[in-house]
């Protein structure tokens, strides 16, 4: 018996409708195999936080991930708890989760498209005969957004601001070293993605990716200008397995790859560090126009659980059940309000989660 601790943060707006849908895929694997116990728990972050103990991270929530193999999350925030400071809103949840209960330094985010829903891509259907199936890795714990000095002063009457990127060599390494190990799992080629052409710290993050690369002869390597990835994004991204990044440029890159999938409700993302434990989540946010309404697309979370398996338990087997499923799904047609094609066939949260469970269990492969 493999036994897994799952920590499950619904959070706010349509958090909890979401990850009610992964739990019953959890549960649904545990059917279909009788090696697998998932131990869940599941506790309030964010706007529940404050409600409950007025902290994003009540104190057994903190516990309880510190202890998990890993955590589950839905989305924080929403209008009720935008009256509060910056360091109290349910936002600040993220920060403490990801710093210091995951020691997180990067970011994952898997991009894929499913066949089925090609049309809705904003990219033209030529560019999509590879199809898309990559995974963007970006840094969070370096580069522009944490380098100082940083700040705003008077110099000779006229304001100016400034920021540092920065990165030690150090940093740099453990980026590819995750990218490579990544890429070894999948199709064996890894992008990196810099402005070396103009920055000095691009230069030292070129170097130092080429130097890792002698680690991993296996994986082929290739170097592009933040530019040309963008523009090979939406050009051929079928070309693209595994890409790596510093913050800022793979923010943007991130935003262009996840616009060709047609709706941020299929996208996963993870905060990793250098443990397997990681925090997995949709990208969407808490939606709260439409909370409570069971009409939010669970893919993202369900893709996410996914990820969780795959990445923090090694049961990559039982991922590609979940994403199997998910296929299956939507090549049927099936559609929550974002992605239906077919008002016939316009399917809510709960009912997409169940569809889903039902192809797991019915699935041989």
């Amino acid at each position: 018996m493999n036994s897994f601790r799952i920590t499950v943060l619904p959070g706010d707006g349509v958090g909890p409708e979401v990850t009610n849908q992964g739990i019953k895929v959890l549960k649904a694997l545990e059917t279909k195999f009788s090696h697998l116990n998932f131990e869940i728990q599941s506790l309030p972050v964010g706007g529940q936080g404050i409600d409950l103990c007025g902290m994003p991270v009540p104190p057994e929530t903190l516990v309880a991930c510190e202890e998990a193999d890993a955590i589950l999350l839905g989305a924080v925030g929403g209008p009720k708890w935008d009256y509060l400071p910056n360091k109290q809103r349910p936002e600040q949840s993220l920060l403490t989760l990801r710093s210091h209960v995951v020691g997180a330094f990067a970011n994952v985010r898997p991009v894929t498209l499913s066949t089925s829903l090609s049309d809705l891509s904003c990219l033209k259907r030529e560019n999509l005969s590879e199809g898309i199936d990559l995974v963007l890795i970006r840094d969070m714990s370096a580069g522009i957004f944490f380098g100082k000095p940083s700040g705003r002063e008077v110099r000779n009457g006229e304001t100016i601001a400034y920021d540092t990127m920065v990165f030690y060599q150090k940093e740099v390494e453990r980026i590819a070293r995750l990218g490579f190990k990544l890429a070894r799992t999948r199709r064996k080629k890894l992008t990196s993605v810099d402005q070396a052409n103009v920055l000095e710290n691009s230069r030292l993050w070129r170097e130092v990716v080429s130097e890792v690369s002698k680690d991993y002869p296996d994986v082929t390597v290739e170097h592009l200008y933040v530019d040309n990835c963008a523009f090979g994004l939406i050009k051929k991204p079928g070309s693209f397995d595994v890409i790596i990044t510093e913050g800022m440029l793979g923010g943007i890159l991130s935003d262009v790859a996840g616009g060709s999938v047609g709706s941020i409700g299929m996208l996963a993302s993870a905060s990793v560090g250098s443990s397997r434990k990681g925090l997995f989540e949709p990208i969407h946010g808490s939606a709260p126009r439409i909370a409570g309404q069971d009409k939010a697309n669970p893919l993202g979370t369900i893709r996410a659980t996914a990820f969780m398996l795959e990445y923090s338990f090694g049961l990559i087997n039982e991922a590609k059940f979940i994403e199997k499923a998910i296929e299956d799904t939507l090549q049927e047609g099936w559609g929550t309000y974002d992605i239906a094609k077919d008002m016939k066939k316009l399917i809510s949260t709960s009912q997409m989660g169940d569809l889903i469970v039902e192809k797991i269990i019915q699935n041989n492969m």
